[in-house]
């Protein structure tokens, strides 16, 4: 089976364990927390990095030290993993849910801009949205497959209506924004280590930024917000940390960053090669931004494909020993949130059901990718004879 994505352990990985093993620091204390911090810091272009024990808990802590609280709204896109809209619901928020733009699967500025304008109202204390009366507490773009929008914009945005700017950047690690790293571009964003993402700790994640201020009210919150050396606590904090064992393999996992990007890369570019000739049926592929990480790669089914097309070409692709997906259902559309707010998203209707995930990982050979092109072709074709 040529999986979607699975992890490269063919690294350090082993010999950074038997080393927490041998010397016993296996939970949040450990050398290789502080070393794997010092990494996705530089890595991202940050001054701080916080490793965490989830990127949902990354995002949940950012939040929760953004300001946002019970009662208020997040503006995010409706089309993302929904730990996006669980992690604003874990403030006791709900999410303002917005559509994307075809050509990046992210938020516009424009877009959220012109939602503002037309939805909401300042009054003291901050913007309010006019409908519900609610409070809107920060703005949270999400780097979709590694996509990273006009930041600039954005930037600009959130200073003008006084928005906390949080990004979820889960799948972002290694992407850059005109040939920089993307850590400076909000005033903290967050990445994810899940066991399918370019870097893996076999889960956690981190949350970035250049702010003194911010990054240590994050690490604060997330080790419970102890003050040292006596059992004192002066919030209700968080045990978010990540552990030695997690950081240990990330260790590992970062000194082959650039090399597991550049595989996901040409992945990404040989399938727009080889595939080319789809596109004469309407097929097309994700979308990639300059600096993209092109954390996942595959096809679009044409305007009008079903849900139940795509997944015909996933069960074809399997039955030739290929998994392949689906991607994600909109949030609006889950039913823990089908009572939030939201503007038009005709987009991500138009679009979530048309998308397959192709094998991406980052050990992937031509071989192998040369097999999916050839099961994605014979898929396709059957399809359209039925």
């Amino acid at each position: 089976m040529i999986s979607l994505a699975v992890p490269d352990l063919t690294g350090n990985e082993k010999k950074y364990l038997d080393d927490c093993i041998d010397t016993t620091f296996v939970s949040s204390v450990g050398e290789y927390v502080t070393r794997f911090e010092k990494m996705v810091a530089e890595a991202t272009g940050s001054r701080n990095a916080i490793a965490v024990s989830a990127g949902t808990t990354g995002l949940h802590v950012a939040l929760h030290a953004a300001g946002v609280k019970h009662g208020e709204l997040v503006m995010i896109p409706t089309f993302t993993f929904i730990a996006s809209a669980n992690a604003v619901r874990h403030c006791g928020a709900d999410p303002w849910l917005l559509d994307v733009e075809a050509s990046t699967w992210c938020l516009s500025p424009e877009t959220v801009a012109a939602e503002i304008e037309k939805c909401c109202e300042r009054r003291e204390g901050g913007l309010y949205h006019r409908e519900s009366g609610r409070k809107v507490a920060a703005l949270m773009p999400v780097y979709t497959l590694g996509n990273i929008p006009d930041m600039t914009a954005f930037r600009a945005v959130a200073d003008k209506y006084g928005l906390p700017l949080i990004v979820d950047a889960a799948c972002a690690i290694g992407a850059t924004c005109n040939g920089r790293p993307f850590g400076s571009l909000a005033d903290l964003s967050v990445l994810s280590f899940n066991g399918n993402k370019t870097i893996t700790c076999g889960g956690g994640g981190a949350v970035v930024g250049n702010s003194e201020e911010q990054t240590n009210l994050v690490r604060h919150l997330t080790t419970t917000a102890r003050v040292w050396p006596d059992y004192d606590f002066d919030m209700a904090g968080f045990n978010y940390r990540m552990t030695n064992l997690q950081a240990a393999v990330g260790c590992a996992q970062m000194e082959r960053l650039s090399s597991f990007v550049a595989v996901k890369r040409k992945a990404r570019e040989f399938y727009e090669t080889e595939l080319g000739e789809l596109t004469d049926e309407g097929i097309t592929f994700f979308p990639a931004t300059e600096g993209s990480s092109c954390w996942f790669s595959g096809i679009v089914l044409p305007e009008g494909g079903t849900l139940e097309t795509a997944k015909a070409i996933c069960s074809s692709l399997k039955e030739d020993g290929i998994e392949a997906r689906t991607f994600w259902k909109p949030v609006h559309l889950q039913k823990p949130y089908e009572d939030c707010p939201r503007s038009k998203v005709s987009v991500a209707e138009g679009l979530w059901q048309r998308i397959v995930t192709l094998p991406c990982s980052t050990n992937i050979s031509e071989e192998e990718l040369s097999r999916v092109v050839a099961s994605v072709k014979k898929a396709v074709k059957t399809i359209r004879s039925c």
